[in-house]
């Protein structure tokens, strides 16, 4: 495990999902943690949870910049400092293709997903200038792919990953290490919440997803939240400290190559053009490997 010791973090989007994988990772590993959400029960149940001398809940919607910059405010003034900030809320934006795009979501995914990710990395500059500190933020696979997630989605997080670069090259002054990480499918409410659920549906559906998506990726499981908050506390650590403008990929082998390329019984494209089954293709196979033999 790496050692958050005496390390203070703010996180947002920290009542749930990756986030509240964060605050237990980092608590566990010895840092003290701001916890920002916008779910005020969940958010101070945290702090009975863990006691206040661990984890202090503040009230934060990210797309509000008064209280965004509040919450790294918060920070110094609870604990003394600001070392780690992880730019984490988000939620799956609006799912319409570019012919039907909703211009109104199209502004509330970008404000949520991209511009608070600047504006976190802004408000935390002042607080950070003088002893250097560690920005994690939350990108996605679909910054690097089509079809894991809605357009604008991909969009906002492709602008994540690549501010996040150019951050850790204007921050590096400060000795301010900047990376993002891009999790594959991660079991949380976020698949369901994007399809309206009310939050008790989305974190049933998470659940139905931690059961049964072991089988779409070489892994063999669904990622959890736990496997975000593991490479976020390393990148924090002192572990990390060689490794600025990164982009790390956390999402099972998804995105190696298609289904065909790590799983057998899966036809390739080449063999579902030519009306040929996997099966078909082993029984050629041995035969054109009987004739080499005889």
């Amino acid at each position: 495990m790496a050692d958050l010791s005496g390390k203070v973090a703010v996180i947002t989007g920290a009542a749930s999902g990756i986030g509240l994988a964060g605050v237990e990772v980092f608590v566990a590993a010895g840092a003290r943690v701001i916890a920002g959400d916008i779910q005020d029960e969940k958010g101070k149940a945290l702090e009975t949870r863990f006691g206040t001398d661990k984890v202090r809940f503040v009230h934060c919607d990210v797309t509000k910049m008064d209280e965004l910059k509040a919450i790294m405010d918060a920070a110094p003034a609870a604990f003394g400092s600001l070392d780690i900030v992880w730019n984490n809320a988000g939620h799956g934006g609006t799912a319409t293709p570019v012919e039907e795009l909703d211009l109104e979501g199209y502004d509330d995914t970008m404000n949520l997903l991209l511009k608070q990710v600047f504006a976190g990395t802004k408000f935390a500059i002042p607080h950070m200038k003088a002893r250097g500190g560690a920005i994690i933020n939350t990108s996605s696979i679909s910054a690097i792919s089509a079809g894991y997630a809605p357009i604008t989605y991909s969009v906002a997080k492709k602008g994540v990953a690549h501010f996040s670069k150019l951050a850790a090259a204007e921050l590096a002054k400060y000795r301010i290490r900047v990376n993002a990480i891009l999790p594959g499918f991660i079991a949380t409410s976020i698949f369901g919440a994007s399809l309206g659920m009310s939050r008790e549906q989305a974190d049933q559906m998470a659940e139905m997803l931690a059961q049964g998506g072991g089988r779409i990726q070489p892994a063999g499981r669904i990622g959890s939240g736990k496997d975000i908050a593991e490479m976020a506390a390393f990148l924090a650590s002192e572990k990390g400290e060689f490794i600025t403008g990164g982009e790390f990929v956390v999402d099972g082998g998804i995105t190696v190559g298609p289904r065909h390329s790590w799983d057998e019984t899966a036809a390739s494209p080449v063999l579902e053009a030519l009306g040929i089954t996997p099966e078909q293709a082993e029984q050629l196979r041995l035969a054109m490997q009987a004739g080499a033999q005889s």
